[in-house]
C-alpha cells in the first residue's frame, strides 16, 4: 500500500465543513471521514442509556459498552451503534447538544482516536471535525482551518434545520452555536484552535460551491 493522503479539515459549527469536505472527497475519490458523527453517535448512545450527557462520569461508564463502526456506501458515510444505522438519528438538536457535551470528555476522545487513525492509514480521506489536525492527526498531509463568520454560520444551520422539518427561531440558533463556540474553544480536552501549519480558509462571501472549489485546489497541491 502506498502512502496515504490524509487531509484534515477543521473549524466550528455551521462553517460549512462537513458540505464542503463531502463534496471535495466524491470529487477526488477520497473516502468523506465526519468525526463529528461519531461524537453525535456517542451522544446518542449516553442518551439512549438514560444517562446524563452532562456528567462525565456517566458518559466514561458508558463507553465499555459502546459498539461504533463505520461503513462508506456508495462514498456516503454510515454510522453504527451496535449494528444499527443511525445515520439519521445524529443530526437532530439532540443529538447535536448531547456531542457537545460528551466532546468536552478526554476518554471519549481517547476512545475514538485509534479509529480515526486507522481509516486514515488505510485510505486517502478527509477528516472533517474540530481537531483533527491538533490531535487526531497531527501529521496529515494536509490541514484546513474552515471558519466563517458567527451570523452566516447561524443562517446555514437554521437553513438547514428548515430543510429538515425540525426549525429553531434564528436568534436561537445564533444564541445556540455562540454557546457552542465557547464551549469548543475553552474546553480542556482538545480545545477547538488553528493547528500549526494549518490553511485558513475563510467562506463567509463564498457560496457552497465556491467553498468545495477551494477546498480542492488546495488538495490537489498536494497529490
Amino acid at each position: 500500500m502506498g502512502h496515504m493522503i490524509s487531509v484534515a479539515i477543521d473549524g466550528p459549527a455551521g462553517a460549512g465543513k462537513t458540505e464542503a469536505a463531502k463534496a471535495a472527497a466524491k470529487r477526488l475519490r477520497f473516502a468523506f471521514v465526519d468525526t463529528g458523527a461519531l461524537y453525535r453517535a456517542v451522544g446518542v448512545a449516553v442518551l439512549r442509556a438514560g444517562k446524563a450527557t452532562e456528567d462525565p462520569a456517566e458518559v466514561e461508564a458508558c463507553l465499555p459498552d459502546i459498539r461504533l463502526s463505520l461503513a462508506f456506501i456508495e462514498g456516503a458515510q454510515h454510522v453504527y451503534l451496535d449494528g444499527e444505522d443511525i445515520t439519521e438519528t445524529l443530526y437532530t438538536p439532540q443529538a447535536s447538544k448531547a456531542s457537545s457535551d460528551v466532546a468536552k470528555v478526554g476518554a471519549v476522545r481517547e476512545f475514538l482516536l485509534e479509529p480515526q487513525r486507522e481509516l486514515a492509514r488505510r485510505q486517502n480521506s478527509i477528516f472533517n471535525g474540530r481537531d483533527i489536525g491538533t490531535v487526531v492527526l497531527p501529521d496529515a498531509s494536509l490541514k484546513i482551518f474552515l471558519t466563517a463568520a458567527p451570523e452566516e454560520r447561524a443562517a446555514r444551520i437554521y437553513k438547514r434545520q428548515r430543510e429538515n422539518g425540525s426549525p429553531q427561531p434564528y436568534e436561537e440558533v445564533l444564541a445556540d452555536l455562540l454557546r457552542r463556540d465557547k464551549q469548543d474553544s475553552e474546553r480542556a480536552a482538545a480545545p477547538l484552535k488553528i493547528a500549526p501549519g494549518a490553511v485558513v480558509l475563510d467562506t463567509t462571501r463564498m457560496d457552497l460551491e465556491e467553498s468545495i472549489q477551494a477546498v480542492v485546489a488546495l488538495i490537489k497541491e498536494k497529490l
